[in-house]
């Protein structure tokens, strides 16, 4: 514990030099500006910013990058509290109660409750980061190639039904189209070709920044052009910082968001906007009959709740990029793939190969919290004048930003026609409906599951005895069927006729 806290304090001042605050400082305030402006996603912000990193040292470009991150799902709540639209996925909960605020005229409280929610959040989230990293981490390097075949398919499975609550069959054939995605291009153990179709660059694999540009890139763009034209809210901004005592007096609602955000920040796939209503709906399931009533009518406790629970899934979702390399979120998914481009290998073995880099990823979440925190409370009032900013000029900017962000990872055309291709494919699934954080994970975690999958099999000698025998084989094999036959459709009306059937009898 205390060689952790070392590694901690060393890392901390490492990071205390003029050039790297500098860029703590543009990169979060970068971060807020794409979060706030509806269609610019964090997922967008750190693929884009992922691709001018390249020249960056690998601790440098991995701060910039959770500067972004965190950034970015914090600012969100301004366009949600304005304008009443999130910013990012992640602040629709967020809508509920910060715009009727804005309404009343308590614009700025609103913003400045929301800033210490999301600080507040981040903060615990980096707490349990810090705790549970190194546990798992070491309890990870007991897993073998079986095991990691069923962490893929579970965290496929959970991703599609949460973020498909109404059809998880929708979430689920996500997922696979990601699945089959990453099976393109020559195999990690024989260098087999597969679905190249006879070209020479499909047999190279579908890259995976140009992949994410286009799905989150622009699909959003093609999708938000359909908004109707934004209002900002026009009342003045007033007193910004909270006070005190409202703080503390929802201080149970706080810890319970920030653990729930942790918690579901940590599940493969699911991400800050499930994080965000459940934290709200424990609050407001957890809130006295008088309270309870304010709820999306301008609660404050409802406005905690949400922005505490999205902002603590950050550092969640990044706990199983460092002990499995499975991303918790779509952005924690560019994030992983940021690490391995700048060539840190996260995964069981981190904490034997690079233990301080889990602590430096510790520091790098405390200091972009902070930035957060001072640059969220003191830059409110220029900030909304971006938000008037009008979407026909700002959309063109940003598809540039796509086209040169694909081009420049290995500088060829084919990248920009699969962040197009990738970009037409998420609008049209989006339309009907289908979720885009699966198909995402599908392309993160399909080459895990492939290599693991034919490696588990060689070390069986064929037998498939082992992924239903190992203790944790067999506890992911059972908990993934209980979530596929608890959603299946004809096995809630079996049970809906046994009921039937003993209620006649």
């Amino acid at each position: 514990m205390f060689h952790g806290l070392e590694m901690f304090g060393t890392a901390i001042l490492t990071f205390m030099n003029f050039k790297t605050l500098i860029n703590v400082v543009w990169a979060t305030e970068l971060g807020i500006i794409i979060g706030m402006l509806p269609g610019l996603t964090a997922t967008m912000g750190v693929a884009l910013l992922t691709t001018l990193t390249y020249t960056m040292a690998p601790s440098d470009a991995i701060l910039v990058l959770i500067c972004m991150y965190i950034g970015a799902i914090y600012g969100g709540s301004r366009s949600a509290i304005l304008l009443n639209i999130p910013g990012t996925p992640a602040n629709a909960a967020t809508t509920l109660d910060g715009f009727p605020l804005a309404k009343m005229g308590r614009a700025g409280e609103a913003i400045g409750l929301a800033t210490t929610g999301s600080f507040l959040g981040s903060m615990i989230g980096m707490f349990f980061l810090a705790i549970f990293t190194p546990m798992i981490g070491n309890v990870a390097l007991s897993f073998q190639s079986f095991e990691f075949v069923w962490f893929a398919i579970f965290g496929i499975i959970i991703c599609g039904n949460l973020t498909a609550p109404k059809d998880p069959l929708k979430g689920w054939i996500s997922g696979f189209i990601g699945l089959f995605v990453a099976m393109i291009g020559m195999e990690g153990i024989h260098a087999y070709v597969r679905f190249s179709f006879g070209s020479t660059d499909l047999s190279g694999g579908i890259a995976l920044i140009p992949a994410m540009v286009g799905t989150f890139g622009l699909a959003e763009i093609m999708s938000v052009m359909r908004y109707s034209k934004m209002e900002v809210v026009k009342n003045k901004i007033g007193r910004i910082l909270p006070k005190p005592r409202e703080i503390l007096k929802y201080w149970k609602t706080i810890i319970r968001s920030g653990i729930v955000g942790t918690i579901i920040g940590a599940i493969p796939g699911v991400g800050e906007d499930i994080a965000a209503w459940v934290s709200y709906d424990l609050a407001k399931r957890g809130a006295k009959p008088e309270e309870r009533a304010l709820f999306g009518k301008g609660s404050v406790e409802g406005l905690l709740a949400s922005e505490t629970g999205n902002n603590a899934c950050v550092p969640g979702a990044i706990i199983p990029v460092l002990t499995l390399a499975i991303p918790g979120s779509a952005p924690a998914a560019v994030l992983l793939g940021a690490m391995l481009i700048h060539g840190v290998h996260p995964g069981p073995l981190i904490m034997i190969e690079s233990p301080s880099f889990v602590y430096e990823v510790i520091a790098m979440v405390l200091i972009a919290t902070v930035a957060m925190f001072v640059l969220g409370l003191t830059m409110v009032r220029p900030l909304t004048k971006i938000l008037q900013v009008p979407r026909q000029k700002l959309m063109p900017i940003v598809f540039i930003l796509c086209v040169v962000g694909s081009f420049s990872i290995q500088s060829r055309l084919f990248d920009v026609g699969v962040m197009i291709f990738f970009g037409i494919l998420g609008f049209i699934l989006r339309e009907m409906e289908y979720p885009m954080a699966p198909l995402v994970l599908g392309i993160i975690l399909g080459d895990i599951l492939d290599k693991n999958l034919r490696r588990a099999l060689i070390l069986s000698n064929g037998d498939l005895a082992p992924f239903f025998t190992r203790p944790i084989c067999l506890g992911l094999f059972l908990l993934t069927m209980f979530i596929v036959l608890s959603r299946a459709k004809w096995v809630k009306t079996l049970f809906g006729k046994l009921k039937k059937g003993k209620e006649e009898a």
